[in-house]
């Protein structure tokens, strides 16, 4: 799942750069102590969470963030697997969960048995794969997309993660309003206003402001990560992870073009995503349109509740655009190590994730589910009765870029999120992009 990852206002990036490095320096010296392989089996570590592992009951804690849509399937599991008790751990971000997830990894004990890590920061957690199980096994080959295993897969060929959800992109917009301003409403007809260009979509955005007061989108921020993730390589360079996201123009004309269109045009709301002013604005006419991956439905269901009009345009401006995506990954501090595998291959397997998208919207990455009736076929009421596994099944196929995410990707976005916010509280564009660019340098 989910970026549902970048939480504009998070601590500054230089906070989080004294963090990560005595993060990383501890992980370091920890690994010059400990000894295995990713293949090795894991060693018993304190603040495990205590179970038997020869056939006895076992106790396994699951560790993840936003909504993953696992409410519901772990007592299914439970109910199928007798001797697994199952304690889900429930970060609110990515952002908290992942400074959890590398505070215990340093410490060496304290992780779940079976830990939910975003794609942003799954480059930061390959560098350290030898402190994880090798989940390679015959039953999950060739489950996910091949971009999707590949991702979790380390330098040594071990699979150290069993994809969830990946992200394809579509446009949530509010047919009412629309309608209201004397414009098309229907999602064929809305489809075809915003175009397949970010100018056509920022276009059919000035000529909603011309008819209506309510922001045609919520916020620079979010609509900056649809831009820059159709961008091959936005921050480094994939041979060698050097940073060149200061120099590299296509990420200096998203910042000015998502500015552009949000500030000079006036079609921001201006709300930071995952803030109680953006989940409260649900109820408030708060914004007109939505960058909208396959999870983000869930998400605007459960902060909409009792608002009529939301629908989805089976559209991306660019193409195609892929937002978020998690995995499953098994610390070697877990003390039942067989029984976690079993959970996150569970959890993971298709007829599960296709649950999973029905509840919270959490599109599938796994093959067998992208072609399930069940899935094509589902519908959500409360957006109009739209066609959501059909359309995010089409937006899956227009994605044509796996955009490269090294180790210095999350800080690096982190960064720009907060350039962005700036200039949405009243920074000039040219100064917070100043700022910014000490940000990233001082990253080394």
């Amino acid at each position: 799942m989910t970026s549902r990852s970048t939480r504009i206002g998070a601590p500054s990036v230089r906070s989080r750069h004294v963090v990560l490095a005595t993060v990383t320096a501890s992980l370091l010296a920890f690994s010059a102590c400990s000894s295995g392989s990713a293949g090795d089996g894991p060693a018993t570590q304190a603040g495990s969470t205590g179970g038997q592992g020869n056939g006895g009951q076992v106790t396994l804690t699951l560790a993840t963030f936003n909504q993953f849509g696992y409410e519901e399937l772990i007592p299914e599991f439970e109910k199928t697997h007798p001797n697994i008790k199952v304690t889900h751990k429930k970060a609110a971000t990515s952002n908290e969960a992942r400074d959890t997830f590398f505070t215990r990894l340093s410490a060496g004990s304290g992780m779940a048995d079976v830990e939910a890590v975003e794609v942003d920061w799954l480059p930061e957690m390959l560098q350290y794969s030898d402190k994880f199980t090798d989940l390679t096994a015959p039953d999950v080959q060739g489950r996910w997309l091949d971009w999707k295993a590949k991702a979790a897969t380390d330098a040594e060929g071990h699979l150290i993660g069993y994809g969830t959800d990946s992200g394809p992109e579509a446009i949530c917009y509010r047919s009412d309003l629309f309608k209201k301003a004397g414009l098309p409403s229907d999602r064929e007809s809305v489809a075809k206003l915003f175009g397949t260009t970010w100018d056509s979509y920022f276009a059919a955005g000035k000529q909603f402001a011309a008819k209506s007061k309510v922001p045609f989108f919520d916020s620079l921020g979010a609509t900056y990560q649809g831009m820059v993730n159709q961008v091959q390589a936005a921050y480094e360079n994939p041979e060698d992870d050097a940073i060149t996201a200061t120099d590299n123009p296509e990420v200096k004309k998203i910042y000015d073009q998502v500015i552009q269109a949000g500030i000079a045009d006036g079609l921001s709301a201006k709300l930071q995503q995952w803030g109680d002013d953006w989940t409260a604005s649900f109820q408030k006419d708060g914004f007109a349109t939505m960058l909208c991956p396959g999870w983000m439905v869930g998400v605007i269901e459960g902060n909409a509740k009792g608002v009529k009009g939301w629908d989805v345009a089976n559209t991306f401006p660019g193409g195609g655009g892929n937002w978020g995506g998690s995995y499953l990954v098994v610390p070697k501090q877990s003390a039942q190590p067989k029984e976690a595998q079993i959970l996150a291959s569970w959890l993971t397997a298709p007829e599960q994730q296709i649950k999973a998208f029905k509840k919270v919207g959490a599109f599938p990455s796994q093959q067998a589910a992208l072609t399930s009736p069940e899935l094509l076929a589902f519908k959500v009421a409360a957006f109009n009765n739209a066609p959501t596994g059909e359309i995010f099944a089409e937006r899956a196929k227009a994605v044509t870029i796996a955009p490269y995410k090294g180790t210095h990707y999350f800080a690096i976005n982190d960064a720009m999120q907060q350039a962005l916010t700036r200039v949405e509280q009243g920074s000039t564009p040219q100064e917070s992009w100043d700022k910014w660019v000490a940000d990233v340098k001082a990253l080394g």
